[in-house]
């Protein structure tokens, strides 16, 4: 019978979990601006249980994805629990939830994603947000670092004003996570004169104010990270994708 009615349907010779996999792949590969590798393996025993829209779950790899705001993700790792979706949206190309579901998740950032990151308009924006002793600033070739201690080295040259005295900033933290969704440098030390140091102060505040994941997740999704591991120059994050709806393209 399952057999049957998967046959009609215009994906010949794809099994029911197949037909699904693709389309969980092809949507959340519609989130960003450009991927590498992208596959969803939809888990669903026995098969004709899809019929309902019931899913034993569904494991995500992806590599190489540039979100449309700039920032690059090296590698992502989603791994859903059994979850109830709308099969007849799938043949319209969406991924619809009938009740919210949770997956566990894995993240890694090169410093090359990092660096990349802080200098894209989205973040540079964001930055600039801040204001020292009434003159605006402005970011130029903003470095990240990635030690053989685990510490992160942040660089820059900030220029006060327009036209203005240009302070180079040299910082050093450790990296945390406070409350499951707020990442923090802590521990920080700063190099430079005062003046470097008084600025790199303001800006490590500014920066721990932004770094929320609440400001970053995806429509209907909701991010809590358990543990942050640094190893080979890459950040990698672990933790819990909470999904009230699967996003949409904006």
């Amino acid at each position: 019978m399952t057999a049957a009615v998967f046959g009609t349907l215009p994906f010949p010779n794809q099994s029911g979990d197949q037909i699904v996999s693709k389309a969980v792949s092809a949507a959340i590969a519609a989130l960003f601006k450009r991927t590498g590798k992208v596959e969803a393996t939809v888990r669903a025993e026995p098969v004709a249980k899809l019929l309902q829209g019931s899913v034993d779950g569904f494991d995500f790899i992806g590599n190489g994805m540039l979100m449309y705001n700039g920032l690059r993700i090296e590698d992502m790792e989603l791994y859903v629990q059994a979850v109830s979706i709308d099969f007849s949206a799938i043949f319209k190309g969406q991924v619809k939830l009938r009740q919210p579901t949770q997956a566990s998740m894995r993240v890694v950032l090169t410093e090359d994603d990092l660096t990349k990151s802080f200098n894209t308009p989205f973040v540079v924006e964001k930055l600039q947000r801040l204001e020292h002793e009434g003159q605006s600033l402005y970011f130029q070739n903003t470095q990240m670092l990635v030690n053989e201690d685990k510490s992160l080295t942040i660089k820059s040259q900030i220029q006060l004003g327009k036209g203005g005295e240009t302070v180079a900033l040299d910082i050093t933290a450790q990296i945390d996570v406070q409350e499951r969704r707020r990442i923090q440098f802590v521990d920080v030390t700063y190099q430079g004169d005062e003046k470097a140091k008084t600025l790199g102060k303001a800006l490590i505040d500014h920066v721990n104010d932004l770094l929320d994941l609440d400001k970053f997740a995806l429509d209907g999704t909701q991010l809590r990270v358990d543990r942050i591991r640094i190893r080979n120059k890459e950040l990698i994050f672990y933790g819990i994708a909470k999904i009230d709806r699967f996003p949409q393209r904006k």
